[in-house]
């Protein structure tokens, strides 16, 4: 099983995505990248749907915009930044330079038993 395996990846210092975990089978369900946004660029509008998502920004300055009413949260260099299940998003590079992030995704289980009984783990 992949899962089991420990990886070491080695990030790339180039002007492009880079992915980092794929999912099953190299891991048991998380999927993780390194984002390249030039000046202006966003990532795009999407949903995290019932995964939960970290941010971790390496550079430069932008906004993720969070939620159906893309309120607007300063992240950059040196931010992390978490993302809950069923969360529409962006991230938009607002600086001169670009905006480098890492973002690791891991699905939650089955969520809705876990919100019905918060016992249960």
């Amino acid at each position: 099983m992949g899962c089991e395996k420990l990886l070491i990846i080695e990030l790339k210092n180039e002007p492009e995505y880079q992915p980092l975990l794929t999912g099953v089978p190299q891991t048991c369900g998380m999927r993780s990248g390194r984002v390249y946004l030039k000046p202006g660029e966003t990532c795009g509008r999407h949903s995290t749907e019932d995964h939960e998502e970290v941010l971790v920004f390496l550079s430069g300055k932008g906004v993720a915009l969070i939620g159906e009413e893309q309120t607007p949260y300063e992240v950059g260099a040196g931010k992390v930044c978490y993302i809950p299940p069923f969360t529409m998003h962006n991230n938009k590079n607002t600086g001169t330079e670009p905006l480098v992030y890492i973002y690791c995704v891991t699905p939650v289980g089955d969520l809705k038993k876990k919100q019905a009984d918060p016992a249960h783990d």
